[in-house]
């Protein structure tokens, strides 16, 4: 569960009443957007008064309270211990600063800052209901139910307190006084969610009660209706109560919700099979595989389907890849040994009979099996064996497991959704794909954010667009937008007339050669750029840009080359190619030290040298490469974002998410998606 649910919104405006007289607009500006959730961008007005005054604290602990929002867990720690080392009397940053650490599993410092805030605060209700949290995690039990006591009497009507208690009683085996705190809690406010699933689970598992516990799932699902786990887990009850419409509704809904859900897909086809809708289950266990191709049920299961419509070379496939996963599971050599007698192959069939007979009383090891962990509705694992070493199972046991229907674990951490396409919110939550920023080059056009109004400068550039000698102002950025516009597009076709009528009349200054490669660069002709650029750079051998736009050229043309398709590629070709891409790699190389010694302290050269050297996978001198464009450039956030992905590329978590969380902190927004994917 979150625990940072209880840091309030309300909170930050009135922490920033409190803000020192001298605070300028900026910090006020900061504020008001962190109220409104804008925490990406909240963080770029923070990163300004720190800059000017970093003698402040406030600006440290509210731009912690951002990264704690955006999941930057490590980010919101280091920024929360600057607020307290600026001033140790600010409560809440003890606070955030606990619930930083608990998030990174530092539960025992977590719960040291709860005690530090609670001396200041003895009776503030998220403080002492996130130590409660805490010290169950460590299961120190007593300790969690005595901070419980304390919580509830101070404020008795505190529902989630009651849930809190509630999960830490039936930690303890105390039901019946969980069940109390759980009616309690309900009492107070009918809109607790996972009291309704705890209640559930206990039903389930203490009374075997599932018309109770399908009760408590509808509230649930009334509260939380497009979460397709509750459906399964109600499909599950529904199923119990030999309710096979309505489980089938269910399953069909949650895979309406969630298409890849493979529990979903798994369970209905389970139910298809049961009611020989043989094909359709077949489908489903398909399904499954594709999307987790060593399910063994699902193997197993649609095994046994391909046996009953005949199909047995489809079948054996399947049961050959069950038993090397589990060789000493009874049922699958029996089934095997069917298939062989129907197909023929008495001799076979003869061996694994005998081999199953031999294993009917044999108790199969838990090892062999605990990737199979089906979990309750209120998301316990219910596997308690998994734990144990030398744990077994009887040849039953296993049978069932292979043949039961599953329910969904972590229902009870469910995150708020976010369908905002702007910066706004939680970006981290976005599902983008997961890649290196991309070289930085230039452009007649650029992608503004919020976040950066304007390209990066460089004094080069500057000075040409300051010479007006270019037809188009030039920017440089790293993310150049497709060009959609029929007349913009026709504008540059015009422009290249214009060069070729303008070279054909006057003596060639490299300029217009480079203002042609310019045009043709935006229209992706990267082959005619990269002629033009070499006629730049014979005239004017001292042509910084030139350089660096002929890299860029070579290495897009490197990309398209890459990606040619030759059908029926012979050894020949695939030595061609990659001494052609080894020859253009080297080309680019060439270029980037020549802008790099002709321009020694620009940081972008060092930065798309070490992408060149990333597209290689050479990490040791990417790495190299992005220090030192930090080095020229410390907030250059798209080099650090590079230097934390080749660290997680290299295993080097600790070093790849202190990067991410300053390439966030520098507006780079897809660094809390890879903070948080990495995190998990």
């Amino acid at each position: 569960m979150k625990r940072f649910l209880f840091i309030i919104a309300a909170l930050i405006p009135m922490l920033c009443v409190r803000a020192q007289v001298n605070t300028d607009q900026v910090m006020r500006i900061g504020c008001n957007v962190l109220y409104f959730e804008d925490y990406v961008l909240s963080i770029q007005y923070f990163n300004q008064v720190i800059q000017a005054k970093p003698y402040l604290a406030q600006p440290y602990f509210y731009r912690a309270i951002a990264k704690l929002n955006l999941d930057d867990y490590r980010g919101a720690e280091a920024d929360a211990s600057m607020a307290i080392e600026h001033n140790p009397f600010i409560t809440d940053a003890y606070e955030v600063r606990g619930v930083a650490r608990q998030n990174q599993g530092k539960i025992r410092e977590a719960i040291s800052d709860y005690e530090k805030a609670l001396s200041m605060l003895p009776e503030n209700r998220q403080i002492l209901f996130n130590k409660a949290l805490a010290e169950e995690e460590i299961r120190d039990y007593d300790a969690a139910l005595n901070s419980f006591a304390t919580l509830l009497r101070a404020h008795p009507g505190f529902g989630n307190g009651y849930v809190g208690r509630a999960k830490t009683l039936l930690a303890t085996g105390d039901t019946v006084r969980a069940k109390e705190d759980l009616d309690k809690a309900l009492s107070i406010n009918k809109n607790l969610t996972n009291a309704y699933l705890i209640r559930a689970d206990i039903a389930i598992n203490s009374d075997g009660d599932y018309a109770a516990a399908l009760a408590d799932m509808d509230e649930a699902i009334k509260l939380q209706p497009k979460y397709a786990g509750f459906f399964i887990n109600r499909a599950f009850l529904r199923y119990k109560l030999d309710d096979y419409f309505g489980a089938m509704a269910d399953y069909d809904y949650a895979i309406e919700l969630d298409p890849l859900n493979g529990v979903a897909h798994f369970n209905r086809g389970l139910l298809r099979s049961e009611v020989h809708d043989v094909n359709n289950a077949i489908d489903d266990f398909t399904r499954v595989l594709s999307l987790s191709p060593d399910d063994y049920r699902a193997l197993y299961n649609r095994a046994l389907l391909y046996n009953e419509i005949h199909e047995y070379k489809n079948a054996l496939a399947d049961l050959d890849r069950v038993i090397a996963v589990c060789p000493d599971f009874a049922g699958a050599y029996f089934v095997r040994s069917e298939i062989y007698h129907a197909s023929g192959d008495l001799r076979k069939a003869e061996a694994d009979y005998k081999r199953s007979t031999a294993l009917a009383r044999t108790p199969v090891p838990v090892a062999d099996i605990k990737g199979d962990v089906v979990a309750s509705s209120a998301g316990k694992v219910s596997d308690a064996m998994a734990d144990e070493q030398n744990a077994t199972e009887s040849q039953e046991e296993v049978a069932a497991r292979f043949t039961s229907l599953l329910t969904i674990r972590n229902d009870t951490d469910l995150e708020q959704e976010f369908n905002n396409s702007s910066i706004r919110g939680k970006v981290q939550d976005r599902n983008i794909t997961v890649e290196a920023e991309p070289m930085f080059t230039m452009s007649y056009y650029t992608s503004p954010t919020e976040l950066k109004e304007s390209g990066y400068f460089i004094k080069e550039v500057d000075d040409l667009n300051a010479t007006r000698m270019l037809r188009f102002l030039v920017m440089v950025t790293n993310h150049e937008p497709q060009l959609s516009d029929e007349a913009q597009i026709r504008k540059h076709f015009e422009s290249i007339e214009y060069y070729n009528s303008l070279l054909s009349t006057r003596t060639a200054r490299s300029v217009d050669y480079f203002g042609r490669a310019m045009d043709f660069m935006t229209i992706r002709n990267y082959k005619a750029a990269i002629g033009d650029l070499d006629k730049a750079v014979a005239l004017t051998p001292d042509f910084t840009l030139a350089y660096l736009l002929r890299a860029i050229a070579r290495y897009r043309q490197m990309e398209v080359d890459r990606a040619a398709i030759v059908p029926d590629p012979t050894a020949a070709d695939i030595h061609v190619a990659a001494s052609n891409a080894k020859v253009s790699m080297n080309e680019v190389l060439s270029d980037l030290d020549k802008v790099i010694e002709l321009s020694p302290r620009m940081a972008i050269a060092y930065y798309n040298k070490g992408n060149l050297y990333l597209s290689a996978n050479d990490y040791t001198s990417a790495l190299s490469a992005y220090n030192r464009a930090i080095e020229l450039k410390p907030d250059l956030g798209e080099a650090y974002y590079n230097r934390g992905y080749v660290y997680f590329r290299l295993g080097n978590k600790d070093a790849g998410s202190a990067d991410l969380s300053k390439a966030g902190e520098l507006g780079i927004l897809p660094s809390y998606n890879l903070l948080k994917r990495m995190g998990r």
